[in-house]
């Protein structure tokens, strides 16, 4: 049977763009990008809220490769995330690979063929032998289940669906949430609302944010002699590692790291807010890294402003005018802003679409009751010639962009292994994944999230089985090094009768 491309890469994000790179490196040409939306980038392509902007440095968050040496700023604005994904397509050719407003809705494994049947909104099919899945972990909004919400006659809108033609001007508005996103948004629109309140379940641990833009002859010097970049990089990937890695998947290892960072992080809160029962509001109940921690050098000064209030009672319904509270308190606004974040490791996330393997597994419903496993953070039994970019236990915690190439540097040995060998299927072993694993769940006893009160965080690192599949308890380094060097016998490789 003569298949539609040998491989098929869901995803057009960074992801996606990864993985379509590695593909071409190792010289596979017959392969397809689909993305569901009408631009590439994914995250940044979507996220375009005021203020938004990395979290970490861009010189870590782009690809080791494909350096950039035009970042305007330390922590580049999204709009500048947008042009390097685009700046990647056009470099490394992917536009002809690109199918664009593309959304699959199922995918189904043909066992006696060897490939994968993907299903197309409008009723169209493809089909391939190999299927990367670049979908991402942040790209499902996620609407707080608050009664009344769609009661509401003002203005909503999401920080992923942010629209551009809402104006904030003299306007009343809430805002839902404290997490990332809404650290970053607060500071961007206080000055254009006239009375801007914040309604936190959760506070967030905000560190020093050191950023700075960067001046043209830097930015000469970068194009003019790289290695300057570079070493900037080695410096900056190495403070996110121990900011990000050693203090959250390590901290019974290194405590004097995690109780160091937040002591950086509460002498950083005493000083944007000098009120002590302000500041008491603010300090996170729970251990560094329980949530994701951020940068910002604005937002906790922001509730400083006379006309930015921050709201701590729980909310008992959204009314057609406002919101009430549980103390019985009811605010009016006229728009409500929802910073409540995204779906991650939870159904209609990941995977983003049914995906039924061999002997009719469904990846969804296996992971609903099994927990979230997968080898090496890619593959799962029962799923052949499928790997993940984002699977459980993929991710490090420091650069995304450094998960794109050892997952997709995994990928591509195996493929490269199958066609080496004549084999239409390659598998992951029960036995390796079952290994792989137990060593995670031993090693996450080291880790942040089962020794620092992080019940109380709300924090989408854990799933409804408890577990925290979205960090991967290991130095970046190592994930690196491991999926340079797995034993390719963890795979079996077959031939189809």
């Amino acid at each position: 049977m003569k298949l539609d491309h040998e491989v098929v890469i869901i995803g057009a994000g960074f992801s996606g763009i990864g993985a379509a790179i590695k593909l071409k490196q190792n010289g596979i040409d017959d392969f397809v990008i689909l993305d569901g939306r009408d631009g590439i980038g994914g995250v940044w392509h979507v996220n375009t809220y005021p203020g938004v902007a990395v979290d970490i440095t861009s010189f870590t968050y782009s690809f080791s490769f494909e350096p950039n040496p035009d970042w305007s700023r330390v922590f580049a604005p999204g709009a500048e995330l947008a042009r390097y994904a685009e700046h990647c397509a056009d470099k490394y050719g992917l536009r002809p690979h690109l199918r664009m407003n593309t959304k699959v809705t199922a995918a189904e494994w043909d066992e006696e063929q060897h490939f994968w049947r993907i299903r197309l909104a409008g009723g169209r099919d493809l089909t391939t032998r190999f299927m990367i899945t670049a979908t991402g972990g942040l790209t499902q909004p996620k609407r707080p289940d608050i009664d009344g919400l769609a009661d509401f006659t003002g203005a909503v809108v999401h920080t992923a669906e942010w629209d551009h033609a809402l104006d904030l001007r003299g306007r009343r508005v809430a805002v839902i949430g404290t997490g990332a996103s809404a650290l970053q948004l607060i500071p961007a629109i206080a000055d254009d609302t006239e009375q801007l309140t914040v309604y936190q379940r959760t506070p967030i641990w905000v560190f020093p944010k050191f950023d700075f833009a960067l001046p043209a002859p830097v930015r000469r010097l970068f194009r003019a002699a790289p290695i300057t970049q570079r070493s900037i990089r080695a410096v900056t990937t190495a403070l996110s590692e121990v900011i990000m890695v050693a203090a959250i998947s390590y901290q019974r290892d290194f405590p004097i790291v995690t109780r160091g960072i937040e002591a950086v992080c509460r002498r950083h809160l005493h000083r944007q807010v000098p009120d002590p029962a302000l500041r008491e509001k603010l300090q996170p109940g729970y251990g560094f890294g329980c949530k994701r921690p951020s940068f910002s050098n604005t937002y906790l000064k922001s509730f400083t402003r006379p006309d930015v209030d921050l709201e701590t009672v729980g909310i008992e319904r959204i009314t057609p005018t406002g919101i009430r509270t549980r103390d019985g308190r009811e605010q009016r606004f006229d728009v409500l802003v929802l910073a409540t974040g995204f779906k991650v490791f939870e159904p209609g996330n990941l995977p983003s679409f049914p995906i039924i393997g061999r002997d009719g597994r469904d990846l969804g419903k296996f992971w609903e009751t099994e927990r979230f496993q997968a080898y090496e953070g890619t593959s799962v039994p029962k799923m052949p010639n499928l790997w993940m970019v984002l699977g459980p236990y993929s991710f490090t915690g420091n650069s995304w962009f450094a998960m794109i190439e050892y997952q997709t540097t995994h990928a591509l040995r195996c493929i490269t292994a199958a066609r080496q060998r004549g084999a239409t299927a390659v598998e992951v072993t029960q036995q390796a994944n079952d290994e792989f694993f137990q060593q995670i769940l031993r090693r996450q006893r080291h880790a942040v999230f089962f020794n620092s009160n992080c019940a109380s965080a709300n924090s989408y690192y854990f799933d409804a089985h408890g577990d925290a599949p979205f960090v991967r308890p290991s130095f970046t380094a190592e994930a690196s090094w491991r999926a340079r060097r797995f034993p390719m016998r963890h795979y079996t490789f077959r031939e189809a009768v």
